[in-house]
């Protein structure tokens, strides 16, 4: 939905209609222009005529919820998605970390704070594009089927973490993708911020505790002691580290 002076666009997606109309009204002062719906259904119509730089997108919807659709959109779209609602509950902030959610943001919110997690969202999505022969997509290539570690290996294509003694450990997307950026960076101390972005998050306060979370599943899985880890440590005011070799 972009013209030629490419005029920032969003899709809102919520049941309130007092909230479409405030936030339409208040995003068209920064420049943003919005096209509010109030429904899954709506929500794909308008995508397969425009497209959008951002989607705002309400957790609890009538019929399909958020979460729901989040999964279409991460499957058919790249679109940026910023997730809107009134719960607060860590584990749907898991969830949607998990799925592909790029932000998250607890109602009642200040619209301020919205502007700005837009901008930054699309921030950080321009130069994820314009760097994408950098970090990120050296993450995402594969560079083998299997990698090797203190007797563990990881299965690339296929996403399977086999233990010492072969035991096939399932892991969720989040966790496969966050092992795997720890095994492209032995050694090396990664921030929160980078295994957000690893984990498919974004930096924001809101999913910092989430990744302390996979983390810990992430020690749990590889029987890493989490009072005295061997092979994930916690670098204190930095981040996490892998401290093994990789084959």
């Amino acid at each position: 939905m972009s013209d030629s002076s490419h005029r920032l666009s969003a899709l809102l997606v919520d049941d309130d209609a007092e909230i479409r109309i405030l936030l339409v009204s208040y995003l068209e002062k920064f420049g943003i222009q919005c096209v509010a719906v109030e429904d899954g259904h709506v929500m794909r119509r308008e995508l397969s005529q425009n497209s959008f730089d951002v989607i705002l997108l309400d957790l609890m919807l009538p019929g399909e919820n958020g979460m729901s659709l989040l999964r279409q959109l991460r499957a058919e779209h790249k679109t940026p998605v910023i997730m809107l609602t009134a719960r607060d509950e860590f584990a749907d902030k898991i969830l949607g970390l998990e799925l592909g959610a790029d932000d998250y943001i607890i109602k009642p919110f200040d619209t301020r704070e919205l502007v700005a997690r837009i901008q930054s969202v699309l921030r950080r999505s321009a130069h994820s594009t314009a760097n994408k022969t950098n970090t990120l997509t050296a993450f995402n290539t594969t560079r083998q089927n299997e990698i090797r570690f203190q007797r563990w290996k990881l299965h690339c294509l296929t996403r399977q973490l086999t233990s010492p003694a072969n035991m096939v450990i399932p892991l969720s997307n989040a966790e496969f993708r966050l092992l795997k950026a720890f095994l492209d960076h032995p050694g090396r101390v990664l921030s929160r911020d980078q295994l957000l972005d690893f984990a498919r998050g974004k930096s924001s306060d809101a999913f910092d505790r989430s990744i302390d979370l996979l983390v810990s599943r992430l020690r749990q899985k590889l029987e890493d002691d989490p009072r005295q880890p061997h092979l994930l440590k916690t670098i204190r005011g930095e981040g996490y580290m892998l401290n093994t070799n990789v084959i």
